[in-house]
């Protein structure tokens, strides 16, 4: 079976136009702040290069057709509401334009018209951002108390943002009013950004418009506090970060919420960041009233104002939290709070319901916190099957759990297999428990008949304001993740857990039956002597060309088939294919050898030896012409299995080669013992800037005495091929000799050395 697979070119990539236009930025402002270049020249270069970029991006979205799926066949008025992305796209686009050509035409303008032409394009930016701003997802409507929580904790970031932005701006040249005024619009253009950017929908391609909205109207309001003067401050290069920032994250957003091409289902909508709603706003106050005690003196009345209006809303949300019983379970339901503080009186862990309702109260908490972990059991032993035995051990799993977990945290049975654990402690210490879990559940079981072995496998979720049967998802996602990498694990739920489970899933269905469907297809890559340059065999590499799911590398599906049980049968195609391939390049004189990868499960079946000369009889070749790799990693479990396979092969005449070999002293060890013919080592070994480089020489000198052929695999450059030639290796494959490529290619490549050979 090939493990193989081929090296990866390192090609340079293109620099993106925003790394480009973010660098220019960075040079102008510290430029401007060193005093090298006029600071209305520095907001003027900046905004219109952003704005520039981003609007083309814009025009494009314009000009792309509505996907096939969004055009009904009904009305023009109909395929305007179903194909909205056109006209998100010129508001958007004409939004940018307005605050690009504002920041553009401030050097142009006479000192005291420049905040009458900064207030305007504020005012028309504003308004094109309302009317074109996309939609966003629907979401059910939280309960009364949940929204209350929420307007009372987004007026305590508000005034905690407008306190911030009244202490940072400057007195002079500020009216107390007008400083108020950009100081509350300052402070409601940061809290939208801080409740987009941290809510349950921050992940979408409408989250990040009115994100980047927000910034690009902070950056414009800034603007209209500075330029009253001659001369604006260095201070107002302040507005450049979020002008900036803001268009391009527009041009960002509105590309993925009006995409053409129908997109992927989304991943559920993750958790709301609670915690920097809070910390945000208390460090921004903080950093305020640190800089107007050191420049400006004590605080003055409407700070103070500002400072005691935060005081009602930081009560009323105390007495909510105190109201809800320290967040944990909720008043109402005892018997779920009874059955995890008191073992001793409830044997039997909580059943679904009381899970469920227990996830509930944690996400209905002021500030949702904690976690859910769904542990797994799986026992072998005599005495695995039958009802009373599993019962009997989970009874004692959850005992030993019971001895782990906190007091106040619930043991819920939930699965078959297992249980789950809702805790109200943050999700590096879930972690934690989950580590302990597996260290009190993992071991030996005494029970009627025997004992049986029990593995765990513990899959965590954070508790947010999703639902309970989404968190209870979630976490049961993150199980089967660890019980598909072998359990004795605690897997933490992510979206990209999501998407490899998805994968993973998609693998399993489509894979079964590709040798029938002929997706399965071989390429080749030429193995060269060093000292010639001579090509003197093939290696053969595997590769699926699933319809579904594109060009799939061995080491993502080999793993699938394994569990699958179908390895053998795509070792067989394998085998019988390269045969028959090296038969049609085995006329005339040109005598190459084809090596082919096996996995240790298929080397280890009991027909491989006898099915291996069977397939050499039917294609004619001669048995030194073919060569047998297995990989030396996986060697070790099973290496009394593999010596006697190898040793068959060897006596059939066929030669043996021993792969990824990692130098280590078990390995060199374990080396006399294998039957083999070629040893295949990494570029790191003869690499001349690699530390490991004198280890070479010890294998050269262990192959040398034993009578083994070094093949250098992965040499990419010259310099890895003349150091392998150096330290003694006699072949060589890697992308600097050739490329894997088609039989086609490769038979025209060996067209060029007429007289190839062993």
């Amino acid at each position: 079976m090939p493990l193989a697979y081929p090296q990866r070119a390192s090609i340079p990539r293109p620099a993106r136009p925003d790394t480009l236009v973010l660098a220019a930025v960075a040079l102008l402002l510290l430029a401007g702040a060193a005093g090298r270049l006029p600071v209305l020249a520095v907001v003027a270069l900046a905004g219109a290069a952003s704005c520039a970029l981003a609007g083309t991006r814009l025009s494009r979205l314009i000009a792309a057709p509505p996907a096939p799926a969004q055009v009904p066949a009904r009305s023009r008025a109909a395929r305007r509401r179903a194909a909205p992305h056109r006209r998100v796209a010129v508001l958007l686009d004409a939004a940018v334009v307005t605050a690009g050509l504002t920041a553009a035409v401030l050097p142009l303008a006479a000192a005291g018209h420049r905040r009458a032409v900064v207030v305007s394009g504020l005012a028309v930016a504003a308004a094109l951002f309302v009317a074109g701003l996309p939609p966003t997802t629907l979401r059910p409507r939280p309960a009364a108390r949940a929204r209350l929580r929420a307007a009372v904790d987004a007026t305590v970031a508000g005034l905690g943002l407008v306190l911030a932005g009244w202490l940072l701006l400057p007195r002079e040249g500020l009216d107390p009013p007008l400083r108020l005024a950009v100081a509350v619009a300052l402070g409601g253009l940061a809290l939208a950004v801080l409740v987009v950017s941290t809510g349950p929908l921050r992940r979408t391609g409408a989250a990040h418009c009115r994100t980047g909205a927000a910034l690009t109207l902070s950056g414009l309001v800034v603007l209209a506090a500075f330029p009253a003067g001659g001369t604006p401050d260095r201070a107002a290069l302040l507005a450049v970060p979020p002008l900036v920032g803001g268009v391009l994250l527009t041009a960002a957003g509105a590309r993925r919420a009006t995409r053409a091409e129908p997109a992927p289902p989304a991943p559920p909508d993750p958790p709301t960041r609670v915690c920097p709603r809070i910390v945000i706003p208390a460090v921004a106050a903080v950093a305020g009233t640190g800089w107007q005690l050191r420049h400006g003196g004590p605080p003055d009345l409407t700070a103070v104002l500002l400072g005691l209006a935060l005081a009602p809303p930081l009560v009323l949300r105390e007495l909510l939290r105190a109201d809800d019983g320290s967040g944990s379970l909720r008043a109402e339901d005892p018997p779920a709070r009874h059955r995890s503080t008191d073992p001793e009186r409830s044997g039997e862990p909580a059943d679904r319901p009381a899970l469920l309702r227990a996830l509930a109260a944690r996400r209905d908490a002021p500030a949702p916190a904690g976690a859910l972990l769904v542990v797994d059991l799986h026992g072998a032993g005599p005495v695995a099957d039958g009802h009373r035995a599993r019962e009997d051990v989970l009874a004692e799993a959850v005992r030993r759990a019971r001895a782990v977990v906190g007091p106040r945290d619930l043991v819920a049975d939930v699965t078959a297999t297992g249980f789950a654990v809702v805790t109200e402690v943050g999700p590096v210490l879930a972690y934690a428990l989950g580590i302990r879990l597996l260290a009190a559940l993992n071991g030996t079981y005494e029970v009627a008949g025997g004992a049986l072995w029990l593995r765990a496998g513990v899959g965590l979720a954070e508790i947010g304001d999703g639902g309970p049967e989404e968190v209870l998802r979630q976490a049961d996602l993150a199980r089967r993740r660890a019980v598909q990498l072998g359990r004795d694990r605690v897997e933490w739920y992510d979206a990209y857990l999501e998407e490899q489970l998805v994968r993973r899933l998609d693998l399993e269905r489509e894979l079964p039956g590709a040798v029938a469907r002929g997706e399965l297809d071989l390429v080749y890559q030429p193995v060269l002597d060093l000292a010639d340059r001579q090509p003197v065999g093939t290696e053969a590499l595997l590769r699926w060309r699933s319809p579904v799911l594109g060009t799939v590398l061995p080491a993502e599906f080999l793993p699938v088939a394994e569990d699958l049980g179908i390895v053998g049968e795509l070792g067989c195609w394998v085998l019988d294919r390269a045969c028959r391939q090296l038969a049609a390049w085995s006329g005339g004189s040109r005598q190459l050898w084809m090596a082919v990868n096996v996995t240790v499960r298929e080397l280890a079946a009991p027909d491989f030896v006898p099915r291996t000369a069977a397939v050499l009889d039917a294609y004619g070749l001669s048995p030194d012409r073919l060569v047998v790799e297995v990989a030396e990693p996986r060697v070790g479990a099973e290496l009394p299995t593999v010596v006697a396979r190898l040793a068959g092969l060897r006596s059939l005449g066929v030669r043996t080669a021993l792969d990824d070999f990692r130098a280590e002293h078990a390995s060199l060890a374990q080396l006399r013992r294998l039957p083999i013919d070629l040893l295949k080592v990494g570029p790191q070994l003869v690499d001349p800037a690699d530390p490991q480089r004198p280890l070479i020489d010890v294998v050269v000198n262990v192959g040398d005495r034993l009578g083994l052929d070094i093949v250098a695999e992965e040499l990419e450059s010259a310099s890895l091929v003349d150091g392998a030639r150096r330290a003694g290796c006699r072949y060589g494959q890697g992308f600097a000799l050739a490329r894997p490529a088609t039989a086609e290619r490769v038979e025209a490549y060996f067209e060029e050395f007429p007289s190839a050979s062993r």
